[in-house]
Order: C-alpha cells, then sequence, then structure tokens
C-alpha cells in the first residue's frame, strides 16, 4: 500500500466511441480498479469521444481536445495506455496519442526535465489475433522516449484465438493469466510511482 496519494490517468484507444462496448475500455477499468487497491484514485477517458487533433504540438487549436487531456495527465502519477491490435499493431488512435506525447520533448521545468519524467507508465492490450507483445513494446518504447518510466512488468494483456471473434468483452469471466499480470503491472507501478514521487530524477544537465 502506498502511503503517497497517487492519482493515475487511462487513456482508452479503442476506435469506438461511447456508449459503444469495448474490450479494450473493460481492461482498462480492470486495471484502474486494481491500482485502487493500492490506493490510487484515477480516471478514464476515451480517446475517441474527445476532439484531439493530429499533431505533435501541445495544442493544436481550434477547439483541440488535447490540451484537456494532457493536463489530466500532468496532473497524474501513472499513465495507462489501453489499446486494441489491429493489424498485428497499435491502433490508429494510441498511435495518434503517442505522437502528441511528442511535444513533451520541448516541455520542461526550472531544472530542465520533462514535466512528464517522474510518471510512470502502463500497458494494457486486448485483441483476438497475434501480436500483443510487439504492441507492449511499441507503445512503452514510444511513452520511455517522451518521459515516461516503466517498472517491472509495466504490461497486462488478453488475446484470443487466432482468427476467431471471440472478444475480451464476451467472456464469462477474466483468465487468471490476465488478471495476475494486472494485479503484477498494477503493484508495481504503485511502488515505482511512490519511489519517484520521494525521489525526484536529478536535474538536466
Amino acid at each position: 500500500m502506498s502511503d503517497v496519494s497517487l492519482r493515475a490517468l487511462v487513456l482508452v484507444c479503442t476506435l469506438k466511441p461511447s456508449p459503444a462496448e469495448s474490450s479494450s475500455q473493460l481492461l482498462a477499468e480492470q486495471v484502474i480498479e486494481e491500482l485502487g487497491t493500492h490506493g490510487v484514485t484515477g480516471e478514464i477517458i476515451r480517446v475517441v469521444d474527445h476532439d484531439v487533433r493530429f499533431g505533435v504540438t501541445a495544442d493544436e487549436g481550434d477547439g483541440d481536445g488535447w490540451p484537456g487531456i494532457r493536463a489530466k495527465m500532468l496532473a497524474s502519477d501513472i499513465l495507462v495506455v489501453a489499446t486494441p491490435i489491429w493489424m498485428g499493431q497499435p491502433s490508429s488512435v494510441c498511435k495518434m496519442t503517442l505522437e502528441r506525447l511528442d511535444a513533451e520533448l520541448g516541455e520542461t521545468d526550472d531544472e530542465g526535465r520533462m514535466l512528464t519524467e517522474g510518471k510512470v507508465a502502463m500497458v494494457a492490450v486486448v485483441g483476438n489475433e497475434d501480436g500483443a507483445h510487439h504492441t507492449v513494446a511499441e507503445v512503452l518504447q514510444a511513452l520511455n522516449d517522451t518521459g515516461f518510466t516503466a517498472a517491472s512488468t509495466a504490461a497486462t494483456y488478453w488475446v484470443g484465438e487466432a482468427m476467431q471473434g471471440t472478444d475480451y468483452l464476451e467472456l464469462e469471466k477474466t483468465p487468471e493469466k490476465t488478471a495476475s499480470a494486472t494485479q503484477a503491472a498494477a503493484r508495481n507501478a504503485v511502488h515505482l510511482a511512490t519511489l519517484l514521487r520521494n525521489a525526484p530524477y536529478p536535474a538536466s544537465a
């Protein structure tokens, strides 16, 4: 249990706007619930419900929905990116989200650190095709490039049988291996976020 009040933001990168059912949303809800057992409060945002523009700046103007999401991200200690697998890759919404994070490379605090440094990254992936490890690798690398830190076993995922139509949200119960991965990812993320809160990264040289 963390002795520090931590916050998490979960960005769900499904292609489906609310209120459509989404397997990515379901796994995101399970992640935030597990984080909650460690005293973490949080919020889930379905990215396609907001008018997020394509681009690589912090604000693309003209009613761009990203600045509001970004403000919540910067107020959080843990960022979770939940995405489906499409053609063995993260969804297009996930890739757009990662592209918007590119702006963080040019945003620093008074000591030269990116504003995202000290924040912990988690990834949640669902699909009924192969590609979970590849998708996790792509997303975690992009998050690390833009300042986030990944704990041990920083991801949870579920993939169904190849070329079959069953979705995660159609399962009668959460598979034990996925539940175990979610528990480990949440536990380790909270541990690392607490450490980084108490001992921030050094100032940039």
